[in-house]
């Protein structure tokens, strides 16, 4: 009886086999993990510009037109302009409880404004303020190109600078418009009244 096995050039042949798909296996495996790597990237991203946008939405939300003193002068209840460099920032009144003891519960002073390509909240102290009083400011949202607000008239125009003569105190919409450093622009509308 004559036993019979597999010759060298078989046994290599099934090795190449082997090889090769344990290859494509590995690379396929490396491309899933790639793509779950990116679109935990991607994911942070949005997660974070979705942050940004809603509480600047609700800032926005409890702005109140109620004007300011600041020094000896006053402030508009709301004010946006434009930097030297073309991005936006405004400066609002936000609402709050006047019956609650902690500092700036009864309404504060806030703004946004972008600095070395990061939007960021500033803070005052109260609502009327000594014309040394100076913002407390926070960095929210880093990465950015452009920040733009456009504010809403009773006409129907879309301006940059506000108070807009003959409008009310608030705008009726504000437009936040970002420009990130990758290229992708996010631009949000916020109906105020």
């Amino acid at each position: 009886m004559k036993i019979r096995g597999f010759t060298l050039v078989e046994v290599l042949i099934a090795l190449l086999i082997l090889a090769l798909i344990a290859v494509l296996a590995w690379r396929g495996m490396a491309a899933l993990a790639d793509g779950e790597a990116r679109l935990a990237v991607e994911t942070s991203r949005w997660t974070t510009l979705d942050a940004f946008f809603a509480r600047v939405e609700s800032d926005l939300r409890s702005a109140v037109p109620r004007a300011v003193r600041h020094g000896s002068g006053r402030e508009p209840a709301f004010v946006a302009d434009v930097d030297a460099a073309g991005n936006g920032m405004f400066t609002m009144t936000r609402a709050g409880s006047e019956f609650d003891g902690e500092p700036g519960a009864a309404g504060q002073r806030i703004g946004y404004r972008m600095t070395s390509g990061v939007v960021e909240i500033a803070y005052w102290p109260a609502l009327d303020n000594v014309a040394s009083a100076a913002p407390a400011v926070y960095p929210l949202l880093a990465g950015v190109a452009q920040f733009r607000v456009g504010c809403y008239t009773r006409d129907g125009r879309w301006i940059g600078q506000w108070p807009a003569l003959g409008d009310a105190d608030v705008p009726a919409a504000l437009r936040v418009e970002l420009l990130l450093t990758d290229g992708t622009r996010v631009e949000r509308w916020i109906a105020l009244q």
